[in-house]
């Protein structure tokens, strides 16, 4: 006599083969279900509700009649069966969720090159860390139709994770499910998962991939994103917050990003606008593509939206990995400090040949930045944008650092609009979650021109020179050349509490350079040319070196390049336990 296995076995023989007969596979009755392909073969072998069901439909038979075992009302251990069949039901529903809007939607996304919202949470996270939160919530709305189609999870993936087993909440939108929009539902995954974030005191990111509010809701869409916005305000500072924008981000989705820390985008899939193409074409009769009105491209140079952007959701997601690794969990705790191999006392040689003896010779500041943080590891923010001025993130020691360095090779080094309000957003960030900020001068001043006042460069130098002497983390300044003016103090001087202060000996530190000291000094002798190159080299011999500035304590130490690195090592160690408070007060007026 067979065993029950055996039958088993035969009895789902049986069934592939009437499937085959009727001119289908098994995968194919579980795409035209909604259902993964794996599901319909496992109903072969054990109770799954909506792929047993399925495969009756095809065959046009009952699916009591093909199984009475699992299905028929006389069923043997009834009572096991029914808690059995309770599981399966709840297996089915996850494998629901897990599939979003449907295999043919998940087709059409992998179509265009991007991953699914789960697909983009198993990348991002350690594996098998994932712990879901509200699978099978599903939208309230009744009205256009709604109350005859839902999906579980309605249209965002949220939980938590790990990476690089640090913790952190997620929440990822899934085009899938009707476009990614935004119904009230919707939103209250996502409160939820900030909420606990803050709870917890840990970073949270949020991958966008959303055509914007959902219509058919109407303002409870727009209450929605409302609510968001007051806890990104909330959550401002005590927690890190990152956007990953992975597909469009239209109308009121934008505005989220723009008020947490940080904005990465996906190049030619990406892309955020306030009002698509066709309203500016209604409005002010421009033509402009989706790609040029709000692309990565436009984000990353033009508008300093987004602080970098990336060529796939592959190496998004893998650099997201690595960003992440430099922060800390919460504006409590420090940054993790990473074991290297890199000696914190390591001397630099090439440094001390780096700066060019002609002082109107460009140099490239990354190079100095990379000699001399932890194994040339350095994470830029804004690459593309502001290029005069750099920002981002390296380790010391093993300890994160906050990087801000003027790039001769862009405008001389000249601050001007876009450099200050960059590199003034970077430092209070830095500031809030309690980074040590590293500033690297070369800067001949603020740039001239008219452009530049009536673009508001007091008011935007303003911020740069504000957000310096605001942050009360140990700030460590080396000026590399030119220290002249105005951009003098504002660059992290010893005048805005910075905790050590050094400088190169081919430091210049001025009001302004030799010629044009002179010029003004000396206009009587304009058209003396002799007396002029004489002048100014009495000029630059006098007051183009660091030693004035040493000798009145504004310098703390003339150091050899070669040492940078150690210096700061040892200042960063020194400072480790500094205490500085501002005075109470309810918040500062920053000139926005």
């Amino acid at each position: 006599m067979a065993s029950k296995t055996e039958r088993k076995n035969r009895h789902a023989e049986d069934i592939k083969g009437a499937v085959r007969k009727a001119g289908k596979t098994l995968a194919d009755i579980a795409r035209d279900a909604g259902l993964s392909d794996s599901s319909t073969r496992l109903a072969l072998r054990q109770p799954v509700p909506r792929a047993n069901e399925a495969i009756a439909v095809f065959l046009n038979e009952n699916v009591e009649d093909i199984w009475p075992e699992w299905f028929g009302e006389n069923s043997d251990n009834a009572d096991a069966g029914k808690a059995s069949n309770v599981i399966n039901q709840l297996e089915a529903k996850r494998e629901e969720a897990r599939l979003g809007g449907g295999q043919k939607r998940i087709d059409v996304q992998h179509a265009k090159g991007k991953l699914t919202a789960r697909e983009r949470v198993s990348v991002l996270l350690d594996q098998g860390s994932f712990e879901e939160f509200d699978t099978f919530v599903e939208h309230r709305c009744t009205d256009f139709g709604m109350d005859e189609v839902s999906f579980a999870g309605d249209g965002v993936v949220t939980g938590n994770g790990t990476i690089n087993g640090r913790l952190v909440f997620i929440y990822a939108q899934d085009f899938t499910v009707f476009g990614g929009s935004l119904s009230e539902t919707h939103a209250k995954k996502i409160l939820k998962v900030m909420d606990m974030a803050m709870k917890a005191g840990a970073p949270v990111i949020g991958l966008g991939d959303s055509g914007g509010a959902r219509i058919q809701e109407g303002v409870a869409s727009l209450g929605g994103y409302a609510d968001i916005f007051q806890q990104n305000v909330l959550a401002s500072g005590v927690i890190p917050q990152i956007s990953v924008i992975m597909g469009p981000s239209a109308g009121g989705a934008v505005y989220s990003p723009a008020i947490t820390d940080f904005i990465f985008m996906v190049r030619d899939t990406s892309y955020m606008f306030v009002t698509g193409p066709d309203v500016v074409k209604t409005v002010t009769n421009e033509d402009v593509t989706q790609e040029e009105l709000g692309g990565a491209l436009t984000h990353t140079t033009k508008s300093s939206v987004a602080d970098g952007a990336f060529d796939n959701d592959i190496e998004t997601l893998m650099q997201m990995r690595r960003f992440f690794d430099f922060l800390p969990l919460n504006n409590k705790e420090k940054s993790p400090i990473r074991e290297s191999f890199d000696a914190p006392d390591r001397l630099e040689e090439s440094l001390d040949t780096l700066v060019p003896s002609n002082p109107n010779k460009p140099y490239d500041m990354h190079e100095v930045i990379l000699k001399i943080v932890d194994e040339a590891d350095f994470f830029e923010t804004q690459p593309d944008h502001a290029k005069n001025i750099i920002t981002g993130f390296g380790r010391v020691a093993g300890e994160t650092i906050g990087i801000v360095a003027n790039q001769p090779l862009v405008l001389a080094g000249f601050l001007d609009v876009n450099a200050s309000k960059k590199a003034a957003r970077f430092i209070r960030f830095c500031d809030c979650f309690s980074i040590p900020v590293v500033t690297f001068v070369d800067v001949p001043g603020f740039l001239p021109g008219t452009a530049q006042e009536y673009g508001g460069i007091i008011k935007h130098g303003g911020k740069l020179l504000y957000a310096y002497g605001e942050a009360t983390v140990p700030k460590i300044t080396i000026i590399t050349r030119k220290a002249y003016g105005g951009a003098y103090d504002v660059m992290a001087s010893k005048h805005l509490r910075g905790d050590l202060n050094f400088a190169w000996p081919s430091a210049e530190i001025a009001v302004m350079g030799a010629s044009g000291a002179v010029e003004i000094l000396f206009r009587k002798y304009k058209d003396n040319p002799e007396k002029i190159a004489q002048l100014t080299k009495d000029y630059e011999d006098k007051f183009a070196n660091p030693f004035v500035a040493a000798s009145k304590g504004f310098v703390d130490d003339v150091i050899m390049p070669h040492s940078t690195r150690k210096r700061i090592a040892r200042g960063l160690k020194n400072l480790r336990n500094k205490e500085l408070k501002n005075p109470w007060k309810k918040h500062g007026n920053i000139p926005l």
